[in-house]
């Protein structure tokens, strides 16, 4: 289930682009999926979870290849093998990559992508989940409550998101103007997706088919409900439409703030995440245009602020009872939950640490490899101009060309002389169009037949002053 959320990222992210870049998205997210497969098998695991290492930052190479990775108790569970948690913690390593490749939206190139992705997991990723889920890191002694992956997942490729957003830098303006997704129904598909996978990612989480598993669930779709209605309302106040994108938008906001918070709440406090996480995941979108990031597909106001709420929240509505559920935790390390301020200190002291080593780090990565010959982060302002699809990949997601191709060879709609003139340009809303106006012949000109040429003029100069009021409403 877990697995089946890299395509439902794959299809949100393409919905999400322009056309000329859609396809460029659904290969990095695939591709980014192979690199972190090979990574954890390679070092990933042991640098996240090796039982040896007690600096409580990084784990060491005990683990290399899944070596001694056997039958024996695992890490998150006692009553699962060590083999199967390397294999579920696999998976949740390739969905933060995977969320992480929203930052190359339409001006990124894939290949130095992989190369990031790579390094990105090892010095990153890997230090997170140490950090939290491993018997010895810091923040799992100091008893801070995050269930699965608020830190490490959400904030991880949130923050990881903007940072590499603001190493490439912004998109050109005129990519910038009146831009939308080109095809939201992709979007909601890639949602539904996500939805379906992230039961299994929440659900999982508690390494049993226990009632603490149950509750999770049901956590997870509260929040996820009252995220999608909080952030259409907030939507159709502005803009008096119902808006799928704000819809499919609110149901991710609410899930990522129900991945820190699922495993330690009553279904009644999940209420208050879903609300919050769609009212300040909305706002939150607007701080891009405040520190001129162009974090294209909205990382940092997604993942980043909702795992931020739902690990905030964990201080004011965990349960213990929730916890012992899964009949083996009873308590968390530093005693019971108290709603305090000590709690509350602890949790926002992780998402302090969390949010700053991961934009330092990722940023320190990004420029690194920038500066290599033949490894730039960017395309070139032309390729940016004609699609990603076109100069990285070579294919599209739609393959227009061929369409125009079987309009234009079929003689039905084109003259020979209109066909011989066409050119044939790859790429979005900037290539040429074929002028498809029938000429009328020159008798029934002559006979009067067909528009008086003042009409057309009319009709044109109607035309032209619609089209430039449209461009003053959209500068």
């Amino acid at each position: 289930m877990v697995s089946f959320m890299i395509p439902g990222l794959a299809f949100l992210y393409s919905g999400l682009s322009r056309r000329k870049s859609a396809l460029s998205l659904i290969w990095a997210v695939s591709a980014s999926n192979a690199v972190v497969i090979f990574q954890w098998y390679f070092w990933g695991y042991s640098l996240g979870f090796s039982t040896t290492a007690t600096n409580g930052f990084i784990g060491n190479l005990r683990n290399f290849g899944l070596m001694k990775v056997l039958a024996e108790p695992s890490p998150g569970s006692p009553l699962i093998p060590d083999i199967l948690y390397a294999f579920f913690q696999m998976e949740f390593a390739c969905v933060t990559a995977s969320i992480l490749m929203g930052g190359l939206a339409e001006r990124g190139r894939v290949f130095p992508a992989m190369v990031f992705t790579f390094i990105w997991v090892t010095l990153v990723y890997c230090p997170l989940v140490c950090w939290i889920w491993s018997a010895h890191g810091w923040a799992f002694k100091w008893g801070v409550l995050d269930f699965a992956g608020g830190g490490p997942v959400e904030i991880g490729s949130g923050i990881g998101g903007l940072a590499y957003s603001w190493v490439l830098g912004r998109r050109h303006e005129r990519e910038l103007l009146n831009f939308r997704p080109h095809n939201v129904a992709l979007v909601g598909l890639g949602t539904s997706m996500l939805w379906f996978g992230w039961i299994g990612f929440n659900g999982g989480s508690a390494f049993g088919a226990n009632l603490r598993a149950i509750f999770a669930i049901w956590n997870t779709m509260i929040a996820a409900a009252f995220g999608a209605m909080v952030w259409c309302l907030l939507d159709y106040r502005m803009e008096r439409r119902w808006s799928m994108v704000g819809l499919c938008s609110g149901t991710i906001a609410g899930l990522v703030a129900a991945t820190p918070s699922s495993g330690y709440l009553r279904p009644w406090s999940s209420v208050i995440v879903g609300t919050l996480s769609g009212a300040l995941c909305n706002f939150a979108t607007k701080l891009k245009f405040l520190m001129r990031i162009d974090d294209a597909l909205d990382l940092f106001a997604e993942h980043a602020i909702g795992g931020i709420v739902g690990l905030i929240l964990n201080a004011f509505f965990a349960s213990s009872a929730i916890i012992s559920m899964d009949g083996v935790n009873s308590a968390i390390p530093g005693g019971l939950v108290d709603h305090n301020w000590k709690q509350l200190y602890k949790q926002i002291a992780y998402v302090c640490a969390t949010s700053a080593y991961t934009f330092t780090l990722t940023a320190m990565i990004a420029k690194a490899i920038d500066t290599i010959p033949g490894m730039s982060l960017r395309c070139t302002p032309e390729g940016e101009m004609l699609g990603m699809d076109e100069v990285e990949i070579g294919e599209f997601a739609t393959d227009y060309i061929e369409i125009r191709r079987n309009v234009t060879d079929s003689g039905t709609f084109v003259s020979q002389e209109s066909r011989n003139k066409l050119k044939l340009v790859a790429g979005g809303d900037h290539h040429d169009q074929p002028d498809f106006t029938p000429q009328l012949p020159e008798t029934d000109r002559a006979n009067g037949n067909g528009h008086h040429q003042g009409d057309a003029d009319a009709g044109q100069e109607t035309i032209v002053e619609k089209v430039e009021a449209n461009s003053v409403a959209a500068t």
